[in-house]
């Protein structure tokens, strides 16, 4: 039979393509017909949000009319946050969840992401491929004999107050906080408001530095406390200080962990090997402990769920929480910022000083002909260094560490140093470029 699908837009923990030739109105049908099959149950509840871009509700609407033909029913939660669909799933006790969405992607894309009961995130390996693989069979599941219906509910208050519960609202200070793509005693300077899913001024992806300047400029301009972005479904989000200078993942992981285990002492707190050394040691200055993990919000979701861990960070800008069914919110993770910096009663770069005091290059990707063979090399050529291979390669030193790892759907290897100093930093960035980017000796045919 013909498939249904492009296979290729199947990702490692969300669906993504480009609207409509990769992923379009029939793509979103035959998808929610093979949902419901999938969390296990015919007369499920499934809650279906989505993001600002364009080809979002024609989108939401056909996955809805597959999920209710396949018998479940389903509860549009309209226009939001990835983090509000995880908390109106884990609140309200539904069966599941769809967030129609392409994260960071530019405006031309759309897609997926999916959780069972309880937000638990759903992967390739935990049944994106099973509908895939259907899909490429094109075969759809068969019509339920009753078919499910379509309700509406708002669920923004109910977001807002369970944001809100991770905080003392009364330690709030009024900073003037300039906020990128609305409920505190704050001055708010609004940037980008009007939500507009062409992405007119930049990409939705805070962690390139170039979709930082103009809020960067605002900083400048209004003479703000600090500023604020969130990705294009803001589950991810990037803090700059009063001078502008941007505030790293791992930085802002170190914050909340401590803000986390004010509130739960002795706790675990979980970190991906990607952050910078200084998380844990701050997590165990601060008596907790920590936990490294590979790099993924499914992965990383699970093991908290595993461990009971009541926090996790990513350098990517990723935040979980375990009172908040283990899902990343980038808003509660800012909330706990704001916080943190009300009751220092000091400049944020002042706040962070202590905790952000070595150099990272930020991830550099490379595109190698034979990703096994090159991380064979790497590992020869520092032998005498401590490695392990969590996920990739970790290659430490006494005053610089750096990790290489393959990308899961590209033949990229990801690159991220860190050294005590800058110059050590650039040092071994610019020796471990050198190294990955070298071509294999010429051999001549027999």
């Amino acid at each position: 039979m013909r498939s249904l699908v492009e296979p290729t837009i199947f990702k490692s923990y969300d669906v993504r393509g480009v609207y409509p030739s990769q992923i379009n109105e029939d793509v979103a049908y035959a998808i929610g017909r093979c949902f419901v099959p999938l969390i296990g149950s015919q007369r499920a509840t499934i809650a279906v949000g989505r993001d600002m871009r364009p080809s979002g509700r024609s989108l939401a609407v056909e996955f809805a009319r597959g999920a209710c033909d396949a018998g479940a029913n389903v509860v549009d939660i309209g226009m939001v946050s990835t983090d509000a669909l995880y908390f109106a799933v884990g609140k309200f006790a539904f069966d599941g969840g769809v967030m129609i969405t392409a994260s960071h992607n530019p405006a031309r894309y759309n897609g997926m992401k999916f959780t069972r009961s309880e937000a638990q995130a759903i992967s390739l390996d935990t049944g994106l491929a099973t509908i895939r693989e259907r899909l490429a069979a094109g075969a759809l599941p068969e019509k339920a004999a009753a078919r499910g219906s379509v309700s509406r509910r708002d669920v923004l208050d109910d977001f807002a107050e369970h944001c809100l519960s991770f905080i003392d609202r009364t330690k709030i200070r009024p900073l003037r906080i300039a906020v990128d793509f609305k409920f505190l005693p704050c001055e708010v300077v609004p940037l980008y408001f009007e939500l507009d899913g062409s992405f007119p001024n930049h990409p939705a992806s805070p962690i390139e530095p170039e979709n930082m300047i103009d809020l960067q400029a605002e900083v400048r301009k209004r003479r703000c406390d600090l500023g604020v972005a969130f990705d294009g479904d803001a589950d991810r989000m990037f803090i700059v200080d009063e001078n502008a200078a941007v505030v790293d993942g791992s930085t802002v992981t170190a914050l909340v962990a401590r803000k986390m285990l004010e509130q739960h002492p002795g706790a675990k707190i979980l970190y991906n090997l990607i952050c910078s050394r200084g998380v844990p040691e701050l997590i165990a200055r601060s008596g907790g402990v920590p936990v490294r993990s590979k790099v993924g919000h499914s992965i990383i979701k699970a093991l908290m769920r595993e461990e009971d861990i009541v926090f996790g960070g990513e350098h990517s800008g990723h935040f979980y929480f375990r009172d908040n069914w283990y899902a990343d919110s980038g808003m509660i993770a800012f909330l706990a910022c704001l916080e943190l910096f009300s009751t220092a009663a000091k400049p944020v770069s002042e706040v962070i000083a202590p905790i952000d005091t070595r150099f990272r290059s930020g991830e550099i990707n490379t595109e190698v002909a034979d990703v096994s063979a090159k991380l064979r090399e790497i590992e020869e050529r520092y032998a005498d260094a401590e490695v392990d291979r969590l996920d990739g390669l970790t290659i430490s030193y006494a005053n610089w560490w750096m990790n290489v790892r393959p990308s899961n759907t590209e033949p990229l290897l990801r690159l991220n140093v860190e050294g005590d100093t800058r110059a050590l930093m650039e040092q071994h960035r610019d020796e471990a470029l050198a190294l990955i980017r070298r071509m294999p000796p010429f051999r001549c045919p027999d």
